[in-house]
This record gives C-alpha cells, sequence and structure tokens, in this order.
C-alpha cells in the first residue's frame, strides 16, 4: 500500500512512519500532545494510526484538531504556553543528586527561586541560578523567551515541596517531588526471596462470613497462611470502594473510587461498639446474619447484593450506638485526614442511596449534577445522619484491613497484603463525578487485539488526563498511592504499563480503533518510590503483554519487580527453562484472566471463547493451538525433570502430579516473589475472569471450590493436603 502518509513495505518492515507522515501536521500534532501515531503488537505487527481515531482522543485531551486551520492553532497554542511559562507545573528531582530546573526567561531578567518543603518550613540552601541548555530563543509576539536554570541540591529532602519562583514581576509556583533513586528490597529478598499465595478474598467464607469473605476472613488467612504454609504474603484482589447500596459492581477492578476501601467487607461483629453492646443489639445482628448464612455454602455464585442488603442492615444498627470519646476523637481525626476524598465518595454515596444508580440516560443525577450543585448541598442537609454512614463505614472499613496488615506482620509474615492496584475508576463513580477534569470524558481504556483477546478489550474506565496531572502536582495519583500503602506490604500495579502509555479507546468506538497515549512514567514510579520508602514496602508491577524493552529496564532501574506467569514465559512455541526467567519479577503458574492449572490444563479457556463467542478464528484452530501450546509445556516440564514422563500416558489420572510439577518448575526459577495460587492448590477448574465479558460469564462471582465443585471454606483450608503439597514445594 503507498500513497500520502500512506505504510510502504520497507517501513511495514522496518516499523516506523515514513518521512512524509511524521510531516503532517496531525501527526506533529498528535506527538506534541504525546498521543502515539502508530505501535507494534504481539506478534510483532506494525499499525497507524487512523486519522479520526487521533482526531477523537486530541479532541478527549481537549485539543482542537477538526480541520486544517485549528491543527495549526493547536500546535502554536501548545507551543507557545510551554515557552512563556516560567516553569513547569511539576518537577522531578532525585535524593542526593544535584539537578536543573529550567525556566523561561527574558533575555535580560535573572528568576529567583525558593522552596517551601511538605512540612510547611521553608528550605534553607539558597537555589543558585546556572545557563540554561542551550535552546534557542523562542520567539513570542515581539519578545523572545530563553531558559536559565535553577540549580536543586541534593540535600533536598524527599518529599513534595513546593517551588517558588519569580521572573521580573511574574511568579509561578510549581511542586517538586523529590523522590529516591529506587525502591530497596525488604530485608527477606535482599539476600533470598519470599512467596506467598494469590487468593480473591470476597470467594474465601467461614461460617462466620455473610455470603462474601471479608477483613475478619482476610486476618485469618493470613495468619493461618503464615503459621501453617509459612507464606509471607498474601496477593488480594483490589479492595477498592464500591457502590454504596445494591447493585454492587461484580469486578474489583471497576471500582467507584481508587482512593478510598471497599466497605462491605467489613464484619459487624468485630466492630468495638457492637462487642460492647447488649444482649438486644447482640440478637438483632445475629437475626440479621441467620438470614444470608446459608450464602456461605452457595458454590456456584457470590451473591454481593443479597448479602449487602442484610449486612448494611446490621451495621446501621451499630452506628447509631453511643461511642466513648476516644472512638469520637479517632473518628473525627480520620474525616480530618481524609479530607476531599472522604468527603466526594461519602456525598456521591448518598446520592447513589436516595437517587438510585446512574444510567445512561443523559437526565440521569451523575450527568446533570455536580459536587457544586444546590440539589446535592441540599441532600446532604437533608440526610446528615446517612452523610456521616458512609464515612463511618469507611472509617471501620480502613480499621478492619489495617488491623488484618497488623495481624499478619505480628505473625510473622515479612510482606503481609499485597494490594492490587486497578487501571482506573468505573465512568459514572465518585472518582469521575466529583473531579470529571482530571479524567477524558469521551475516551475509555483496553487493549488493542492480542492472542488472549482477538477483538481488543474495552474496560471502559475514562483515563487520567495527563494534562491535568501536570497541572497538579500529581496530587490524584499521589493520594491514591499513598492510601494503598496506608495498610499493605506491598502493591500490585495492575497494567503497570498505563505509568507509561495507555490505549485509549474514542466513546462509540471498537476496542481496536484506539491509540495509546504516553504519561510521564518517570514521575508517577517516583510517587511509588516515595511512598514504598516511607512505608518500607514493595511495588510490582503487572508488565504482561505487549512491553516495550524500555519499560522493563525502566522498573528495574526504580526497583519494581515485573510479572512471570510460567503459561506465558514461551517463544516461537518453546517455553523457556524456569532458570532463564527474570531474577526481579513475581513470577506464578498463572493469573486472575486464566482458568486454574487444572482447568488450563483441561482446556478451560478454548471452552469459554468458544461457547461465549470471543473466537476470530475457528474453534478448531484454536483448539489446535491450544494443544500445541500444552504439548510444548509438558515438554518443558519432562525436560527439566520436573514431571516424570511416564504419568503422561494417562494424564488425567496424573493431574495433580501436573500441577505439582507446574509448581515444581516455579520454585526452580530465580524470581525475587513467588505467588501460588489458591484456586490451583483445592482443584479448582472454573476461571475467575474472562476478559472481554460482562454478564456473558460470572466474572468475580465465583466461590472457591475443588474440582468436584464442593465449596472449601476459610476453616481447615490451610491444613488440606493440596495446600500442603504446594506450600512445600513453595518452601523449597
Amino acid at each position: 500500500m503507498c500513497g500520502y502518509g500512506g505504510i510502504t513495505l520497507d517501513h511495514m518492515r522496518e516499523k516506523t512512519e515514513t518521512e512524509e507522515r511524521r510531516a503532517r501536521p496531525l501527526i506533529r500534532l498528535a506527538k506534541l500532545a504525546g498521543v502515539e501515531t502508530s505501535y507494534v503488537g504481539q506478534t510483532d505487527d506494525y499499525h497507524e494510526i487512523d486519522d479520526d481515531v487521533l482526531v477523537a482522543i486530541l479532541g478527549s485531551l481537549g485539543i482542537d484538531a477538526s480541520g486544517e486551520d485549528s491543527i495549526e492553532r493547536s500546535i502554536r497554542m501548545i507551543l507557545d504556553e510551554r515557552h512563556t511559562r516560567l516553569v513547569d507545573p511539576t518537577i522531578l528531582h532525585t535524593s542526593g543528586t544535584r539537578s536543573s530546573v529550567y525556566v523561561n526567561t527574558g533575555v535580560l531578567d535573572v528568576p529567583e527561586a525558593s522552596i517551601t518543603l511538605e512540612n510547611g518550613e521553608k528550605f534553607d540552601e539558597p537555589l543558585r541560578v546556572g545557563p540554561g541548555d542551550g535552546a534557542e530563543a523562542y520567539s513570542f509576539g515581539d519578545s523572545f523567551v530563553v531558559r536559565a536554570a535553577i540549580i536543586i541540591p541534593p540535600d533536598l529532602p524527599m518529599g513534595y515541596h513546593t517551588l517558588h519562583v519569580r521572573v521580573a514581576d511574574k511568579t509561578q509556583d510549581a511542586t517538586v517531588i523529590c523522590a529516591p533513586e529506587r525502591i530497596e528490597p525488604v530485608e527477606g529478598m535482599k539476600s533470598g526471596r519470599l512467596w506467598g499465595w494469590m487468593a480473591q478474598l470476597y470467594s474465601i467464607r467461614s461460617a462466620q462470613s455473610w455470603g462474601v469473605g471479608d477483613f475478619e476472613d482476610l486476618k485469618t488467612m493470613l495468619v493461618s497462611a503464615k503459621r501453617k504454609t509459612g507464606a509471607d504474603f498474601v496477593l488480594l484482589n483490589p479492595l477498592h470502594a464500591a457502590e454504596a447500596v445494591p447493585p454492587l459492581t461484580p469486578s474489583p477492578y471497576l471500582p467507584i473510587s481508587r482512593d478510598l476501601v471497599n466497605f462491605t467487607y467489613i464484619r459487624p461483629e468485630n466492630i468495638e461498639e457492637y462487642r460492647e453492646s447488649g444482649d438486644d443489639v447482640h440478637g438483632q445482628v445475629r437475626a440479621l446474619h441467620e438470614q444470608v448464612e446459608a450464602l456461605n455454602g452457595d458454590p456456584q455464585l457470590i451473591d454481593r447484593d443479597a448479602m449487602w442488603r442484610v449486612k448494611m442492615h446490621a451495621l446501621w444498627i451499630i452506628y447509631k450506638l453511643d461511642r466513648s470519646q476516644v472512638r469520637r476523637s479517632q473518628f473525627e481525626d480520620f474525616k480530618g485526614a481524609l479530607g476531599q476524598a472522604l468527603e466526594s465518595y461519602a456525598t456521591w454515596c448518598l446520592c447513589y442511596d436516595k437517587w438510585g444508580a446512574p444510567t445512561s440516560d443523559e437526565h440521569t443525577w451523575e450527568r446533570i449534577l455536580h459536587r457544586e450543585s444546590p440539589e446535592v448541598a441540599a441532600l446532604r442537609s437533608q440526610f446528615p445522619d446517612t452523610l456521616d454512614f458512609y464515612k463511618w463505614l469507611e472509617w471501620i472499613a480502613s480499621e478492619q484491613l489495617g488491623d488484618a496488615q497488623k495481624a499478619a506482620k505480628k505473625a510473622g509474615m515479612q510482606i503481609g497484603i499485597m494490594s492490587d492496584m486497578a487501571v482506573g475508576v468505573h465512568p459514572q463513580g465518585s472518582d469521575v463525578w466529583w473531579a470529571p477534569e482530571g479524567f477524558a470524558r469521551n475516551a475509555t481504556v483496553g487493549a488493542p487485539p492480542d492472542y488472549f483477546n482477538q477483538q481488543g478489550q474495552d474496560w471502559s474506565q475514562p483515563p487520567l488526563n495527563p494534562i491535568q496531572l501536570e497541572r497538579t502536582g500529581y496530587e490524584a495519583y499521589r493520594t491514591m498511592v499513598r492510601g494503598m500503602f496506608a495498610a499493605s506490604g506491598a502493591v500490585r500495579i495492575d497494567h503497570i504499563l498505563g505509568l507509561f502509555r495507555l490505549w485509549w479507546i474514542p466513546r462509540g468506538s471498537q476496542a481496536r480503533q484506539g491509540a495509546y497515549v504516553r504519561y510521564d512514567s518517570e514521575i508517577m514510579l517516583g510517587i511509588l518510590a516515595i511512598e514504598a520508602t516511607r512505608s518500607h514496602g514493595v511495588v510490582v508491577g503487572e508488565d504482561l503483554g505487549v512491553v516495550p524493552d524500555y519499560v522493563g529496564e525502566s522498573l528495574r532501574r526504580h526497583g519494581v519487580l515485573g510479572c512471570c506467569v510460567e503459561w506465558f514465559e514461551q517463544k516461537d512455541g518453546v517455553f523457556r527453562r524456569p532458570s532463564e526467567w527474570r531474577e526481579h519479577a513475581l513470577a506464578s503458574v498463572n493469573t486472575h484472566d486464566m482458568p486454574p492449572a487444572a482447568g488450563y490444563l483441561a482446556y478451560e479457556h478454548v471452552k469459554i471463547r468458544e461457547r461465549l463467542h470471543l473466537l476470530t478464528e475457528s474453534a478448531q484452530d484454536f483448539q489446535a493451538q491450544a494443544v500445541e501450546e500444552h504439548n510444548a509445556m509438558l515438554a518443558m516440564l519432562t525436560e527439566g525433570k520436573f514431571l516424570d514422563p511416564a504419568l503422561l500416558d494417562d494424564e488425567h489420572s496424573n493431574e495433580w502430579a501436573v500441577v505439582e510439577a507446574l509448581y515444581k518448575a516455579l520454585a526452580a526459577s530465580p524470581s525475587k516473589l513467588l505467588g501460588a495460587s489458591l484456586v490451583d492448590a483445592v482443584g479448582e477448574k472454573r476461571a475467575q475472569n474472562q476478559p472481554g465479558t460482562n454478564n456473558e460469564y460470572p466474572n468475580w462471582r465465583v466461590p472457591l471450590a475443588d474440582g468436584h465443585g464442593d465449596v472449601v471454606p476459610l476453616e481447615g483450608l490451610f491444613d488440606r493436603p493440596g495446600v500442603q503439597s504446594l506450600a512445600a514445594i513453595m518452601r523449597g
């Protein structure tokens, strides 16, 4: 194919754009705004982004590219803004080093600067002014702008500070993010490695649960995992905040807010005011628990809505109880510490409670009202107790989650809870409703087509606006990361490629009709380094799929671990020996987006895709590929002496031996963290999630059950033979 701006065969082979295409104003504007105009897919296939997609995505960034004149105006506006502001609004500085902050000045002007530290004190060391970077003067009207440099000294303490810049009669402040060079590993990882379990909290229930696993179950799970198996962490599904009342979104990866905790995981009986109450309250709560007790034995489906309708009633009863002066003070302190994050979420919860779930209708409250609307203020005044109730729920949830982490550390876990950070938030949730300026409202995040999702994926979340992040000193991201480390020893970041670039899909387009938009990964990784260092924590980045080489290099440099998945460690149909896997990674046999080991060996992933019509090729062809992959895995296991080849004469009867072999191979890797899946240990075959589906499959609603379909309760979970067997392999 050739022609104006087209792809030539040479450029397809080189995977680059032609000079003619790069010179086009639309392409220049897109690149200037951080929108990538081409990409290389998972199978090394080269794609150039269509013009209409680029125009739509630029529009989502607030940049007009609707015609030739507007494109030229937008280019000039961006360049003028960047050259006429005194300083970039967000600056990254590495602790212990000297760096330069470039300032736009007049030819004869000399900039002045000072720093206010995050604690409000003035940074005493004077800031020197040095020469600029040699960039050419920029013409703006009748004047010229040149660049000078302010020198940031190496002894600036770690944290988030404010730089004050003055040039002549013009002043501007900027956020200085002073981050350590890298995240140091926890003690057990310095000369060895650690291992832990991977689990879906909602799916693991005890007799005291209310139909869904909760924070008290989590505490029990953490302590038992350490004492009975020697694990040092449990990686959980995201615990971000959810809806206030049913219907509750099943997916933990589509939260209402990433700043707060999911209070539906509260255990009512573990609240201090309940424990100190009388028989009357205890009787009421016990009666409510009995209404949902049978849900704990359902092996087919997690019913969050039924659970929450009843549990919420119990929590309201407890909320109305008197609190001691100490507890009242603690609650007030909690509200003050969380500030606007709590206010926004509680207000949204009140609106959702009284006006119902937002719909797609253009007149739904979420679309026509905002945080300053008189109707919202009136609702807050009308129902002050309900508003306070949602704040109280968040306080109790944070307490119980924090108690679980404390119990894990007390039991001897080196990490404890490994929290999972979702890629984004619900498009109609509190984060977006309260601060829409922080998001691109006419685009969603997803992924281009790949082997596992041949039609691409649309995750429905609106992406964070990188322009607004820079303007605000990345405050929204800082708040979220700080909150996640408040009760975790580690944070796993789902799709960490999103710190570098995200696949944006214009509203109304198919998943494959998108483009990558770049983010400042150095700043976002710097924020992670600050918060991980302050909490002595670990950061793991899910870097699976199409990941450019520079991403892996950057993660290693910052001390962020990547991910190795045994079923993905292959090239050209041959599986890599475990000894060749990455050292700085969390390694596992599978992920939550795949069936458990026994299910994958039985081709459950093929059956699901065929049943739900997710294939773009024939089922026979996909099955043949799966069989070839299956056999290649078995070859790696037998050649590595992890599996006796004689057992393959009757693979079905020796299924557990193959599962154990997968874990023996995993344990033979050099990876610093190893994750064993509880669903593998109990023989479950069903997948927790099938990407690219919603209600076509019961995503995130599958209870923990064994290979026979029987519920596996928390009681005795870590005594089961399969759990003990995999734990022994992990311990070596």
